[in-house]
């Protein structure tokens, strides 16, 4: 479905600069930088949204627009051009993650019973910041993931974040929506359930209230983002999501 993938790599490198405090464009690709979240790499990166890119010149070109930093992350949307990346930038000193775009038609979604609540940034902010801190990070990193998503709030048109809880209120699980009307498009993103809530049944709630909610705005179509070497991808394709295609993500060592 190559006209679908096109529309999602445009809604991503859209919503990379919508969401940025600062943008340096280049020739075939863009720098997002955020004061505000200097340690969130994915606030403060390189990507490359245009297919004809040279990668000998990424490395470089990321210091030069990044400034120092102790890692450099780039992503390059174009699958074929992050092949022909990943030599190069391993010379460089980066290793490469694999990304799969996966996505399914929201037709006929209907709302789960219970399903997922909207919330405010407020309600999540202590369980993220939580969940941070026992993945093993540092306080101010741990600060620094959790407040981010004030800055994606500015991504898309309609940007939800949407949470499910336990009997008692506690929230359990939450993830973000975004949904994009002009581009037929919902992004379903950062879907956790917090260590002691899993295998309870919160993310498919979630993920059925994502599907549910963009099918009610008329988005015929939701994507989401996966790691490729890792179980989540198995997880969606269980519930009806097919691969579009690959983006790269280098990290340096």
């Amino acid at each position: 479905m190559p006209d679908l993938l096109e529309r999602v790599t445009t809604f991503r490198a859209a919503f990379a600069r919508r969401q940025a405090r600062e943008t340096v464009e280049l020739a075939g690709a863009f720098a997002v930088r955020d004061p505000d979240f200097p340690d969130s790499q994915e606030h403060n990166r390189l990507i490359v949204d245009a297919p004809e890119a040279d990668p000998a010149a990424l490395a470089d070109l990321a210091v030069r627009v990044l400034g120092p930093r102790e890692r450099f992350r780039i992503t390059v949307l174009d699958e074929a051009l992050g092949e022909r990346a990943t030599s190069v930038l391993a010379a460089a000193g980066y290793e490469r993650e694999a990304e799969l775009i996966l996505a399914r038609e929201t037709a006929g979604c209907a709302l789960p019973e219970p399903a997922a609540q909207r919330v405010g940034l407020a309600e999540l902010r202590a369980a993220v910041f939580r969940q941070q801190r026992d993945w093993g990070l540092d306080e101010d990193l741990a600060r620094q993931l959790t407040e981010r998503r004030a800055a994606r709030s500015r991504g898309a048109e309609r940007v939800l974040f949407l949470a499910t809880r336990t009997p008692d209120g506690e929230i359990a699980a939450w993830a973000d929506l975004y949904l994009d009307r002009s581009a037929g498009l919902a992004q379903l993103e950062d879907l956790v359930t917090a260590a002691p809530h899993r295998r309870r049944g919160h993310g498919d709630i979630l993920l059925a209230t994502g599907l549910a909610l963009a099918a009610a705005a008329g988005i015929p179509q939701l994507f989401l983002v996966a790691d490729a070497t890792d179980w989540p991808r198995e997880w969606y394709s269980s519930r009806g999501f097919t691969e579009l295609g690959r983006s790269s993500s280098f990290l340096n060592r």
